[in-house]
């Protein structure tokens, strides 16, 4: 009788599994086809993908063969790394194709390729790409990264008030020698002992492009300045992060997916917001008929364009203006110096030179000018040396053509993408005695008289090249100079290694490291 029960008991589980199973069945039959027709869906999408970036291939330069949707971006980890674009350049020659997702890039590489790109096609080189990180950080307003008559109404005026305001003059120079004064008095306080320089570099030469900008410097320990490098040095390294090549090549899925690329956004209005109060004060405060600062040339400049239809002078592009001075003015001088030091520690035989050179033909004179640097063929070819061996802006920024244009045989519609590989320039065997050793002698003739080098790019060329290309070389020979002549550079004791491999972003920039400045 228990037998029968645990039989019928079992029986009736059984049914039960059954009238279940009949139930769910159709419901798991519809769930694996969506599933099947999604797969088949997406199988269908990449091959389409694929072939549809295969055919546009066909009338582009050679290059590593693109995956569905993501193109190169696996080969190239995610990063436009100047050593992995070499080395395709070593397998597919001097203009080759890349993949940024479904968009191809065209790369340019050694001197040849660039200087014809950059100069004989200067004008229509001059676009940059509307889809992109950068764009949309600066919503196509400012110089960076605007376009057509923005970019050249911005640019022309740009130019003219940094003129104004003593590019090039004495006005500009004296400002640049009293903040190198400045850090050479914060470099005697640490006494000779062991230093972390970076935060006191960016200091000193932040406050020569805020004097130009905004008409006032900061204090050492002012919590907004400290903030604003802070916020800058993110906006700087998250532009040319894996983050912002994932975002270039999916612009809109990106908008939307979590990551520290919104942080770069958050950042960027903080920026905006600290410019935007800066000319309220000047609004308050300023003397219109007696400008003394870019802000205050703006505002006049939307004054007297305010009844011209094509004008672009407004408050937005003002704001973007200055970001771009202040961001691309501290960023790219302070790395530059920051590599200067190391590179002295890394060679204290050339530190040794510069210093007797200096002593000798600068005896007796306390303040450094620019014009000493043609009495001074030694650390001249230094200072270039370094710019050209550290090359901080890597391999450069993404242009795009404004109309048709033919490149080392091959013709690129309107709207390409071209990557001009300034790295290559900086780095080719055939115009550089030792491309990947630092030398000095890359800038001296037999009889140690400097020379200059075509190849030598390390602001660009043609249209866009860097603004403040004047400014940067007013400072960082100042700079320099003024430091070397004020101090013997040396490794904290215990160290004897020193790390000149560079940390990849926007620009290329030293690994952490610390420095004794011992007062000569």
């Amino acid at each position: 009788m228990e037998q029968y029960k645990y039989h019928t008991s079992d029986t009736n589980c059984n049914k039960d599994q059954n009238i279940a199973l009949l139930y769910y069945c159709p419901v798991i039959y519809k769930k694996m086809w969506i599933l099947q027709f999604l797969l088949a869906f997406l199988v269908c999408l990449f091959i389409t993908k694929y072939l549809k970036m295969k055919w546009a291939a066909r009338s582009l330069p050679p290059g590593p063969s693109p995956l569905p949707l993501i193109g190169n971006l696996w080969t190239l980890s995610f990063h436009l790394h100047p050593l992995t674009l070499s080395k395709l350049a070593n397998i597919y020659g001097n203009i080759y194709t890349i993949w940024m997702g479904q968009t191809p890039v065209v790369v340019l590489h050694g001197y040849e390729a660039v200087r014809n790109a950059l100069v004989a096609h200067s004008e229509e080189l001059s676009g940059r790409p509307v889809t992109s990180f950068l764009s949309d950080i600066t919503q196509g307003k400012g110089i960076v990264a605007s376009n057509g008559h923005n970019w050249k109404q911005q640019r022309r005026f740009g130019l003219m008030t940094l003129r104004n305001l003593g590019v090039g003059k004495r006005g500009l120079e004296a400002r640049i020698q009293e903040q190198a004064q400045c850090l050479v008095e914060l470099f005697r306080e640490k006494n000779g002992k062991p230093m972390d320089a970076s935060y006191m570099i960016i200091h000193a030469v932040a406050n020569v492009i805020s004097a130009v900008v905004f008409g006032h410097c900061f204090s050492f320990d002012d919590k907004t300045f400290q903030k604003l490098v802070a916020v800058n040095n993110h906006l700087i390294e998250n532009i040319g992060s894996s983050w912002g090549r994932l975002y270039d090549a999916f612009p809109r899925l990106m908008q939307y997916v979590p990551g520290p690329h919104k942080k770069t956004f958050e950042n960027q209005k903080y920026m905006e917001n600290f410019v935007r109060k800066e000319i309220r004060f000047h609004q308050v405060n300023g003397t219109p008929e007696e400008p003394d600062d870019f802000i205050d040339h703006y505002l006049n400049q939307i004054a007297k364009t305010k009844d011209e239809p094509d004008s672009t002078f407004d408050e937005d592009n003002m704001i973007q203006v200055a970001v771009d001075l202040f961001t691309a003015g501290t960023e790219t001088t302070a790395t530059t110096l920051q590599w200067a030091l190391l590179f002295m520690l890394a060679h204290p035989d050339i530190q040794v030179n510069v210093r007797k050179e200096l002593d000798t033909v600068l005896e007796g004179s306390s303040v450094i000018n620019y014009e000493d640097r043609k009495r001074l063929p030694y650390t001249n070819a230094v200072v270039h040396e370094i710019q050209r061996f550290a090359n901080i802006a890597s391999v450069g920024m993404i242009r795009c053509n404004l109309k048709e244009i033919t490149l080392v045989g091959y013709t690129f519609k309107k709207g390409t993408m071209i990557l001009p590989n300034i790295y290559s320039v900086l780095h080719e065997t055939k115009h550089w005695e030792t491309p990947y050793q630092f030398n000095p002698y890359n800038f001296l003739d037999e009889d140690g008289r400097f020379i200059t080098k075509e190849a030598f790019l390390p602001f660009a060329a043609g249209h866009r090249v860097c603004l403040g290309e004047q400014v940067a070389r007013f400072e960082i020979f100042i700079f320099f100079a003024t430091l070397m002549k004020a101090f013997s550079f040396h490794l904290p004791e215990g160290v004897t290694d020193v790390n000149t491999k560079y940390k990849s972003s926007i620009t290329l920039q030293p690994h952490p490291y610390k420095i004794c400045a011992v007062p000569r």
